[in-house]
């Protein structure tokens, strides 16, 4: 059988920033280069590493960042690895955030995944929604 299947994955997960550089600060904005590192659980048991650029701004509430970030564990029970590509801004507080998995960047048992990745965060803990495509398996 040939073609695609739709899933839907959720779960938790942890997240540590750290600097890599001193923040680049002029009038009206500072650039700064973060390290990234997850813990995700649920339906997608995996750790991610990655980097983040990020600009903010003077005015509360507005910012952007963009990041690159490897996934490694299994997703609901197929064993791989993936690349994802952030792009987020904030306009007074309101967040605007697009996570995609990078086209051909999966290995193993996700090569060929596809998809788009939703954070919820409640009550300061992060919450994830991952609708994603796989080529079938064969039977």
């Amino acid at each position: 059988m040939t073609g695609r299947r739709n899933y839907r994955a959720a779960g938790s997960f942890t997240v540590t920033i750290r600097p890599l550089q001193k923040p680049e600060v002029t009038a009206g904005s500072s650039l700064g280069r973060m390290a990234v590192e997850k813990q995700l659980v649920g339906d997608l048991v995996a750790s991610s590493r990655g980097e983040m650029l990020t600009a903010m701004t003077d005015i509360a509430g507005s910012a952007a960042y963009v990041a690159i970030e490897r996934v490694s564990g299994v997703l609901q029970g197929r064993r791989g690895s993936f690349v994802f590509q952030h792009s987020g801004t904030m306009t007074h507080g309101v967040q605007r955030l697009s996570i995609t998995v990078v086209p051909d960047s999966g290995v193993d048992k996700l090569a060929g995944i596809d998809g788009s990745f939703i954070i919820n965060i409640v009550d300061g803990q992060h919450f994830y929604e991952f609708d994603y495509s796989l080529p079938a398996e064969p039977a």
